[in-house]
C-alpha cells in the first residue's frame, strides 16, 4: 500500500470541508485551505462525489459540501476507494490477490498480512470526524 498524492490531498479536501461542514466552500478557498492546484483538485472532488462523499452546486454562490456526517466517513473507505487495496503486497490483498511463486514457504507472507491487518483496522476505524478533533492517529483505535 502506497498513498499517493490523490489520497492525501482527498483526505485534504474532506478535512477542508469538514470544517466547515454545513456550508459550501468554493473550489478557489479549497485549493488555498489544502494547497492543492485547482486542476487537480476538481478531479479528486469528482471523485469524492461520485463515492457520495461530497456534493456540490454550481454558480456564483455554489461551491462543494459533505454529503455525509463526518462521523460517517470512514478513511479506511474513503483510501480504497481512490487508491485500491490496502494491503502492501499482492499476494495477501484480500480484494485483488495475485500468487506469489515462493506462496507455500514464504517467511515474509505473515508479515505482509500483518500489516495489511493492522493498517486496515487503523484506518477502518479512524473517522473523518476523528481527524477533525484530532484523534485519526490514536493508537488505542488497534486494540
Amino acid at each position: 500500500m502506497k498513498i499517493s498524492s490523490r489520497g492525501e490531498y482527498a483526505l485534504r479536501a474532506l478535512i477542508c470541508l469538514g470544517k466547515n461542514e454545513h456550508n459550501l466552500t468554493s473550489i478557489g478557498d479549497i485549493s488555498d485551505q489544502t494547497l492543492v492546484p485547482i486542476n487537480y483538485l476538481e478531479q479528486l472532488l469528482l471523485q469524492l462525489k461520485r463515492n457520495g462523499y461530497v456534493q456540490s452546486k454550481r454558480g456564483v454562490n455554489g461551491g462543494y459540501k459533505l454529503s455525509k456526517h463526518p462521523s460517517e466517513i470512514i478513511i479506511g473507505e474513503v483510501i480504497r476507494n481512490l487508491e485500491g487495496p490496502l494491503a502492501p503486497m499482492g499476494c495477501v490483498s484480500i480484494t485483488s490477490y495475485e500468487s506469489c511463486p515462493l506462496e507455500e514457504g514464504c517467511q515474509l507472507k505473515p508479515l505482509w498480512a500483518l500489516v495489511r491487518d493492522t493498517v486496515a483496522k487503523l484506518l477502518d476505524r479512524t473517522t473523518l470526524k476523528d481527524l477533525l478533533d484530532g484523534n485519526g492517529y490514536a493508537l488505542d483505535k488497534l486494540v
